[in-house]
């Protein structure tokens, strides 16, 4: 498969997802996203971040759009669980950890116990920004506690759970729409696989994602959460049934063309 053919696929993912409407989240919660938007683009702390990230080349995953759409999302959950809660200075200052868990959440992807490693990797990117050592820490668990699946280990500060479950929820958010805008095809760039085979993994893929819905932990990834699945679900069967289609037209053709060479 080409490299053309993957932009194709993903020009055509991209047409069927502008065709619905955006998550419930980003229209409901417009006004969370603009706050945390806004405490991303003017914090010092994260801007610092960013810099070093962007200088020392680390493996990032999905990409930095995966992790800034994470970041930005998870901020937003914590402005809907606390605001009104918690003093502006102190809601800001989770806002940014949230942020900084999900710039750095998968700083290791490339790697075994990639969650486990970039905890290590960002307590180290996070004391050269000179963080409290609570707030490292609060950083580095919600990292290590990120990955889909596996035991998550148990946090008595709210903070650290806020911050581990704002996380969670807004890295599984991409599991929506995006795991078919963005991130399949991202991956593929890395790892390249025939069309065949990639519709072979396709319907147990969408399988695992119906799997996530009952996965999220703050009481906003649980009230918007199973939309993004949905959503995201939906576009990937729309989106399996024109590859299959285009994938079989194709061996047709290339069918037909033996013959006639045979001929």
């Amino acid at each position: 498969m080409t490299s053309d053919d993957y932009l194709q696929a993903r020009e055509t993912a991209r047409r069927i997802a502008s065709r619905r409407e955006e998550p419930l989240f980003y229209r409901e919660q417009a006004e969370a996203r603009t706050y945390s938007r806004h405490c991303f683009t003017e914090s010092e702390v994260v801007d610092a971040c960013l810099s070093l990230l962007r200088a020392e080349s680390p493996s990032y995953g999905h990409g930095m759009s995966h992790a800034e759409k994470v970041a930005v999302d998870a901020g937003a959950i914590v402005f809907v669980e606390l605001s009104g809660k918690y003093s502006e200075k102190e809601l800001k200052r989770l806002i940014t950890l949230a942020q900084l868990a999900g710039l750095l959440h998968d700083i290791e992807r490339s790697l075994p116990d990639h969650a486990q490693r970039g905890a290590k990797r960002a307590t180290v990117i996070l004391k050269r920004l000179n963080l409290p050592k609570k707030d490292i820490c609060i950083v580095a668990k919600a990292i290590s506690n990120h990955e889909a699946f596996k035991p998550s280990e148990p946090l008595d500060d709210s903070e650290a759970r806020l911050v581990s479950d704002a996380l969670y929820d807004a890295d599984k958010f991409r599991w929506g729409p995006d795991n078919f805008t963005e991130m399949l095809w991202d991956m593929l760039s890395l790892r390249p696989i025939p069309m065949p085979l990639l519709l072979e993994r396709f319907l147990p893929g969408l399988k695992a994602m119906q799997k996530i819905r009952d996965t999220f932990r703050s009481e906003t990834g649980k009230t918007y959460g199973p939309d993004f699945i949905d959503r995201g679900i939906d576009i990937g069967r729309e989106l399996y049934e024109e590859l299959a289609a285009s994938e079989s037209k194709g061996a047709k053709g290339l069918g037909n063309q033996a013959k006639q060479n045979n001929g």
